[in-house]
Parts: C-alpha cells; sequence; structure tokens
C-alpha cells in the first residue's frame, strides 16, 4: 500500500506519523518477549501467578495484546488509503498506543489491583481503535469498510467476558471469549485476505486478478461466523457432528479459495509465497477442527493453534513486512532474511501442531519447538525492521 494523503508541513516525530509504526513496533516486540518467556516458564515451570493464571495470560496476550496491536496498527493505516482521511497521528496516536501498554502492564502487574480497573485499562484500547477507525469510515462514506468496527467493538466485549470470566472464577466463561476472539482475528483475516491476496499476486507477477465468487465467499464468512458465535457459546454444549459439518465447509470454502489464488506462481516472490502459505492455515486450521469433533485430533488445543500460530502469526508476519515497506517509502523487497523468517513461523506451526498430535509424548517438545521459531521468526522481523520505524520517509513524505 502506499501513502496518498499529501505532505503536511508540520510533521510528529517518525513513530507517530501512522498506527502502523508504533502498533507494529510494540507489537512485534511484545509478542518476541512474551513467546521468549513462555517457552522458558513452560520448559522450567516455578511458582508465577499472573493476573488470570499462566495460561490464561499466554492466551489472552497474545490474542489481546499482540494481536489487537497489529490489528489495530493495520486498519488504521489502511483506513487513510481506502477513505483518504488523514489518520490518526501525533498525541492522539501516542495516547492510543499508551492506552495499549496501560493494558499490558496491568495485566502484567496488576494481580493485586480491583479487577474492575484492570478490565478498564485493558479494554480502553480497543474501544478507541474501534473509535478512531469509525471517524474516517464515516465520514468518506466508505460504508464497505464499516464492518471492521463492528468486529472491533466484538474483539472488546470478548476481553471484557474474558476478564468477568476470571473474576468469577468461570474458566469457561474467559477461555469461550479467548476462543471466540481467535475467531473474530481469523474472520478478519478472510475478509482482509480475499482483498489483497489475488490483489498483490496480480501486481506482483504481472498476471490477471482472479475474481471473487461471490457464493464462496459468503459460505467462507458464514460458517466462519457460525464457529465464532459457537466458540463462544462454548463447543462442549452443542452438537459435535453439527460443528463437525461446519468446520468442514469452512475448510472446503476457503481451501477452495486458496487454490483458485495460484499459489504455485509465487515460489520466488517472498512477500508473496509467505502470504499464500500463511493464508493456508486457515482452511489447515478449519480441517483440523473438523478432525478434533470426529474425535481424531485428541485436543481443542491443537485446531485452534493452526489459526493462531499459522493462519493469525503467518499472515501477521507477511503482511507488516509488506505495509512496513510500503509507508516507509521502501521498495517492496524485504532483505534476505525475512524469507527465513517467514519459513521459521511456518515451521512454528506446523511443530506446535503436527508433533502434539501425531507424537502426543513429545507434547512438551513440539510447544518448544514452536515457541522458539516464534522468536526467531519475530526477533529477525524486530532486528531487520525495529529501528525504521523511528525514521522518516527518505522521500520526505508523511507516514
Amino acid at each position: 500500500m502506499n501513502d496518498s494523503v499529501s505532505a503536511s508541513p508540520k510533521l510528529p516525530a517518525p513513530i507517530l506519523r501512522l498506527a502502523f509504526r508504533p502498533m507494529f513496533f510494540l507489537g512485534t516486540l511484545f509478542s518476541t518477549l512474551l513467546m521468549a518467556w513462555w517457552v522458558f516458564f513452560w520448559l522450567f515451570p516455578f511458582n508465577w501467578q499472573p493476573y488470570g493464571g499462566p495460561i490464561w495470560w499466554h492466551s489472552h496476550e497474545m490474542l489481546f495484546g499482540f494481536g489487537s496491536a497489529i490489528v489495530g496498527g493495520f486498519l488504521l493505516t489502511a483506513v487513510q488509503n481506502w477513505t483518504g482521511v488523514p489518520g490518526i497521528k501525533g498525541p492522539l496516536l501516542a495516547v492510543l498506543a499508551g492506552s495499549w501498554l496501560l493494558g499490558r502492564g496491568l495485566i502484567a502487574f496488576g494481580a493485586s489491583l480491583p479487577a474492575v480497573l484492570v478490565l478498564i485499562g485493558d479494554v480502553l484500547y480497543l474501544v478507541m481503535v474501534a473509535a478512531a477507525m469509525a471517524y474516517p469510515v464515516i465520514k468518506a462514506k466508505m460504508w464497505r469498510n464499516l464492518m471492521f468496527v463492528p468486529m472491533l467493538l466484538m474483539l472488546a466485549l470478548l476481553n471484557v467476558a474474558s476478564h468477568v470470566g476470571i473474576v468469577r472464577g468461570d474458566l469457561g466463561l474467559s477461555m469461550s471469549a479467548i476462543h471466540g476472539a481467535v475467531f473474530v482475528i481469523t474472520l478478519m483475516i478472510v475478509i482482509i485476505g480475499g482483498r489483497v491476496v489475488p490483489f498483490f499476486t496480480a501486481n506482483g507477477l504481472g498476471v490477471p486478478r482472479v475474481e471473487a465468487i461471490r457464493w464462496v465467499d459468503a459460505v467462507s464468512i458464514i460458517s466462519l461466523l457460525i464457529l465464532l458465535v459457537s466458540a463462544f457459546v462454548g463447543f462442549s454444549t452443542l452438537n459435535a457432528v453439527f460443528l463437525a459439518f461446519v468446520s468442514l465447509v469452512a475448510a472446503l470454502a476457503n481451501g477452495y479459495r486458496f487454490w483458485r489464488w495460484q499459489f504455485w506462481l509465487c515460489g520466488k516472490v517472498p512477500l508473496l509465497w509467505s502470504l499464500h502459505f500463511a493464508y493456508a492455515f486457515v482452511p489447515f486450521g478449519f480441517l483440523t477442527l473438523f478432525l478434533y469433533f470426529i474425535n481424531v485430533v485428541p485436543t481443542l488445543s491443537i485446531a485452534l493453534h493452526a489459526l493462531t500460530v499459522g493462519a493469525i502469526g503467518g499472515m501477521i508476519l507477511s503482511m507488516i513486512s509488506r505495509v512496513s515497506l510500503g509507508h516507509m517509502g521502501r521498495p517492496l523487497k524485504p532483505v534476505k532474511i525475512m524469507s527465513l523468517a517467514f519459513g521459521l513461523i511456518l515451521v512454528s506451526a506446523i511443530a506446535r501442531v503436527v508433533i502434539p498430535w501425531l507424537f502426543p509424548s513429545f507434547t512438551n517438545v513440539g510447544i518448544a519447538l514452536a515457541g522458539v521459531f516464534w522468536v526467531l521468526a519475530y526477533g529477525i522481523f524486530c532486528v531487520v525492521y525495529g529501528a525504521d520505524f523511528w525514521k522518516p520517509r527518505p522521500d520526505g513524505r508523511p507516514g
């Protein structure tokens, strides 16, 4: 994506010129450190009791911490291109980033604070992102993109529900809310992926753009929405045959989309093959979910991690690498080591799913390896891109 808004005579510090800069920087650094800590704790457990407990903390912070940072940074950057309305920047952007940091601090160190204070502080960021997203869309009357506002608010409400579950001691509610959040972010990937994957492929390779088949897209989204609602209600309370059927439909519909986008043409373009193969984990994740509901895959965690590590982790790494280059005024050709990072995140997903599934006695090894590969992948991104977020564009334009 390219910056389409004319230069301003007074520019804030580079890190505060567009939302992707602070949020990608903070989100990727946070996920690297969080995952490194999680691997250490998993291999060498000790008496550590963060707010909500270790399992909740890991799940919550990877979704509502890391995931929401990237989602906010991406949407608030993209909406400027979509609407032509200047994006949030300067002091307002600093407040937004500060609200995200507040949530992370409260979750990390707020175990002794009133739960309502932790809840409000943590949810504030997503509400602010939703408001910042709604303003330019409504102003420009670009109603097609208004759908992301209720998705952001849905994430915020799921976050609230997850906190309420912790306060009430209702682990089922807190984890159902987290499971729901997995499907909300996956829904965003399915919608945005349907727009950008064929577009980027056509532009990058000089081939005709693959046009969407509306009914296939509709089936992809509707089946995902059913799973989203089912996840929050609680998979264990619903009919397994019904859930298996919906999961299989979601896998087939998204698998067909993936195939039509001609992934086999992209082998020499890292920013494309990384995008395609990350999206492949969407149908793979739904297929794994189907196998869970028919008692082939032993745990729900295995199926969900195909989505969280492969689809979400992989798509985020590929997209932010591209978005960052484009909006920082640099050629869309990442340095060679980023190809290693793209490969590592996919290997991380395979390790997290396949080893616990097929070699259950080595589950701890699989989880640790997946975490190490994640740290390496996102660590490479932080090293390659981190300093550039603080630097102005070489062409002097805002962004």
